[in-house]
């Protein structure tokens, strides 16, 4: 093997925590001008005066896209992650008195924010007994926001426990991926162990009509009907999949009979 000269380009180490980045990124002040039309979403965050809840801006416009629908209606959200509770307190308003919405945390200490907004339960999202169980309190799940531990391996154990369990329709949140590139979240080489890779085998799954290989992730193969990526959320849209057809119509004006 021959070693690379000594003046190559070194390759960047991939950062472990991502902390000067979130420094970089912090915002402290007042609620920017360039988000006053990013909906309801927005408006109730920074609006909000209970307890600390925390997003990037990016995420509230994306957040009134795909929930508009659901609001009002008796959906079934969990949330992974609870922390100070502001985030269950913000889904309260948003979707309403009818909606139940649960999160699951493993700190202890958020057992005591059980029946505020909605159910708080004690336990790891890489315990399928326990989500099950929580599941099952619910009445079933429509909607799941993954904002828990942020480890690639956790993340994958909550989607193959919680995604089959998704109705219909439903749609599987996971947020805070910028920590797929930071080694403390994926390992030593992010880009071969972090959560994208995964995401990249379910976009590989999606096609499966299309080539011979077998799925990736079984959990997930038959039911994901969409895949949308945007910077740091992956959403999942759970449907039937039905095998595709394609057809021309029209007239070929080389036969002059219908194409």
């Amino acid at each position: 093997m021959v070693a690379p000269p000594a003046d190559a380009p070194q390759m960047p180490a991939w950062p472990r925590s991502g902390n000067d980045y979130m420094r970089r990124f912090r915002h402290a002040g007042a609620r920017p001008a360039a988000s006053a039309g990013d909906g309801p979403v927005a408006d109730l965050f920074w609006t909000h005066e209970g307890p600390i809840a925390h997003k990037w801006h990016h995420y509230l416009p994306l957040y009134q896209r795909y929930f508009a629908p659901w609001r009002g209606r008796p959906l079934r959200m969990l949330e992974i992650g609870v922390s100070k509770g502001g985030s269950l307190a913000l889904w309260r308003k948003y979707f309403g008195p009818e909606a139940t919405i649960f999160g699951i945390d493993i700190d202890p200490a958020c057992a005591a924010l059980d029946g505020r907004d909605g159910g708080v339960r004690i336990g790891s999202q890489d315990d399928p007994a326990f989500l099950d169980a929580v599941v099952a309190k619910m009445g079933g799940l429509d909607i799941v926001l993954d904002d828990g531990s942020h480890q690639g391996a956790h993340i994958r154990a909550s989607l193959d426990a919680l995604f089959p369990r998704l109705s219909a329709g439903g749609l599987y949140f996971i947020e805070d991926l910028q920590t797929a590139y930071w080694t403390h979240f994926s390992g030593r080489n992010p880009r071969r162990q972090g959560f994208m890779r995964t995401v990249a085998e379910m976009i590989d799954d999606l096609h499966g009509w299309y080539h011979p290989f077998a799925a990736n992730r079984p959990a997930t193969a038959e039911g994901v009907v969409g895949i949308h990526i945007h910077d740091s959320i992956v959403v999942l849209e759970k449907g039937t999949r039905s095998e595709p057809r394609h057809s021309r119509v029209g007239t070929d004006p080389d036969q002059g009979a219908p194409a």
